[in-house]
């Protein structure tokens, strides 16, 4: 088939690559979200599918709306027969799902329905999922209910952050893509309505989303540092500054800490919630670079009963 590949960030350059390097399909464009500022000196900066699409000698698109006449008018003279979608970034009007002979199929990280939306990895492992995976399925004008064509299984393994798994769903994911290509085009495969319980939301996480309430149990705080790391980030606040956390550990045998209190040993630093303790492993201070927990605490020389979590940020 002809086709034309829509992504943006880094976690859809996998899925590019193995349709490029299946040699049964030609890849004759890619749509991508437009140049971005980025940095300290904040210049535009192309994203990661259209360096790998230039790289690689493929026209590039990079309408502002997917609407736009003249991204329209140059995918009908494409005239692809399948549109294959891997995080694009942006909503598809019916105008141009109607182009491709086969509409746009999505790679989306999860098993539809569960996590449909925009975050599905962070939800899946805030929510304490053991079990999540990949779908490919044809996009309609709904939040990702079109019909299913193929899915992949993960494990989440205890202490995988969303990138973590984001990073090994994104090469299952493109090998479940090329093969859902081939599927398509050999008409061994048609897509499966998706059933109509078990749908759970993936909206975006917000920063408030991230901010770790201590009085949580230990596993609800361990939950959210993972599935905001990288991003948006879990943070706290101390000292009215914000703190981001970057990785922690749960520690069973200290129950002696109120919800917040931080207890400094020689190279340990842990910080009490709703059950037991968990440890700071990696922590970011305001304006600084990351840190070993240990380093920050010995540094900021924290006094006994002091807490993470006052609510007066600077």
């Amino acid at each position: 088939m002809k086709l034309v590949f829509a992504g943006t960030p880094e976690v859809a350059v996998p899925a590019l690559d193995a349709l490029i390097a299946s040699g049964r399909h030609e890849v004759a464009a890619v749509v991508t979200r437009p140049d971005a500022p980025a940095g300290r000196g904040r210049r535009l900066v192309a994203s990661p599918v259209a360096e790998r699409a230039e790289e690689a000698g493929i026209e590039v698109l990079k309408p502002v709306k997917p609407r736009d006449e003249q991204f329209l008018a140059r995918l009908r003279e494409i005239a692809p027969d399948c549109c294959p979608v891997v995080a694009y970034g942006a909503l598809l009007p019916r105008v141009a799902l109607d182009i491709p002979a086969h509409g746009w199929v999505n790679l989306h990280f999860s098993l539809l329905p569960a996590w449909r939306g925009a975050a599905p990895v962070q939800h899946a492992i805030m929510a304490g999922d053991e079990i999540t995976g990949a779908a490919t399925f044809l996009i309609e004008e709904g939040l990702d209910s079109g019909p299913v064509y193929g899915t992949v299984t993960e494990e989440v393994r205890p202490t995988d952050t969303s990138g973590d798994l984001l990073t090994r769903l994104a090469f299952a994911g493109s090998g479940l893509l090329a093969a859902t290509m081939d599927g398509i085009e050999d008409g061994s495969l048609k897509a499966v309505p998706q059933p109509a319980d078990g749908i759970s939301l993936a909206p975006k996480i917000t920063v408030e989303m991230a901010h770790v309430d201590w009085a949580a149990p230990a596993l609800r705080v361990d939950r959210v540092v993972r599935g905001c790391t990288p991003a948006p980030g879990a943070w706290t606040v101390f000292r009215g500054e914000r703190l981001k956390l970057i990785q922690a550990a749960l520690v069973t045998d200290r129950t002696d800490l109120a919800p917040g209190e931080l207890s400094v040993a020689k190279n340990n630093v842990y910080v009490g919630t709703g059950s037991h303790a968990v440890e700071l492993l990696w922590v970011q201070p305001q304006g600084k670079k990351p840190m070993r927990g240990a380093d920050w605490a010995r540094g900021v020389r924290i006094a006994p009963g002091e807490r993470l979590g006052a609510a007066d940020v600077r």
